[in-house]
């Protein structure tokens, strides 16, 4: 029973080795194959041993590959840019070589971001379709194709996000001025005052209730005179 606790107790006191989960989520998109794979873990354990350039033969002396194939794929992963040989200068001033894995770490990053970069676009184009049908729904009609022309200049031309032309509708609902021309000339005294956020939006509504709210006579109460807040008139507005 000793000796199996000893046994036990040596096996969790020996170094681990921190390999970042993004590389086995990335190195199957990357094209690495298994076998690379395995090898590049094998130079990151190096690494943690402070062995920057293992021999081919202690790299053998690990996996089932000759030291003729483990220099085959060492080269393949350098033509393919996952590693590259970087010089150092130790403690004597001595110059030596070893494997970097920051072209690796990099090409995983790149891939992070045209990924996100694809979700975003992905997402842009679905709010905008929602856009397109939450315009009918609000009409009660399909839109004419000058009206679908509007909203894609809207986006495309005047650069207004979906979520603010959504906004802009919401505002014309409200007001009981449901047209095109009253929606784009909210967006447009929107983009002079640059308002560009819901927040700022928010804030324009609340600025504009507090200044035109009449005060109530002392037998009214406050809900009945906030019934009776006007909304503000976009078309009044002048340049």
């Amino acid at each position: 029973m000793k000796e199996q606790n000893y046994r036990l107790r040596n096996w969790i006191e020996q170094k681990n080795v921190s390999i970042p989960e993004l590389f086995f989520r990335y190195y199957k998109r990357l094209g690495i194959s298994d076998d690379e794979a395995l090898l590049l873990l094998q130079l990151i354990a190096f690494h943690s041993d402070n062995i920057d350039f293992p021999p081919p033969s202690a790299l053998a002396d690990r996996m089932h590959f000759t030291e003729n194939e483990i220099t085959a794929k060492l080269q393949r992963l350098l033509q393919k840019g996952f590693i590259e040989i970087t010089q150092g200068i130790d403690s004597s001033g001595k110059i030596y070589e070893k494997y970097s894995m920051f072209p690796l770490w990099d090409r995983i990053l790149d891939l992070m971001e045209a990924q996100s970069m694809k979700q975003e676009e992905f997402q842009k184009k679905n709010e905008e379709g929602e856009l397109f049908s939450l315009f009918e729904q609000e009409f009660g009609r399909l839109l004419s194709p000058i009206e679908i022309e509007t909203i894609s200049l809207w986006l495309d031309q005047d650069h207004h996000p979906p979520k603010i032309i959504r906004e802009a509708l919401k505002e014309a609902v409200l007001a009981g001025k449901l047209s095109f021309r009253y929606i784009d000339r909210i967006l447009f005294e929107w983009k002079k005052k640059n308002i560009r956020t819901i927040q700022q939006i928010e804030k324009q509504r609340e600025q504009f209730a507090k200044h035109n709210s009449p005060s109530a006579p002392p037998n009214q109460s406050a809900t009945e005179n906030r019934k009776k807040v006007p909304f503000y008139n976009w078309l009044d507005e002048r340049e």
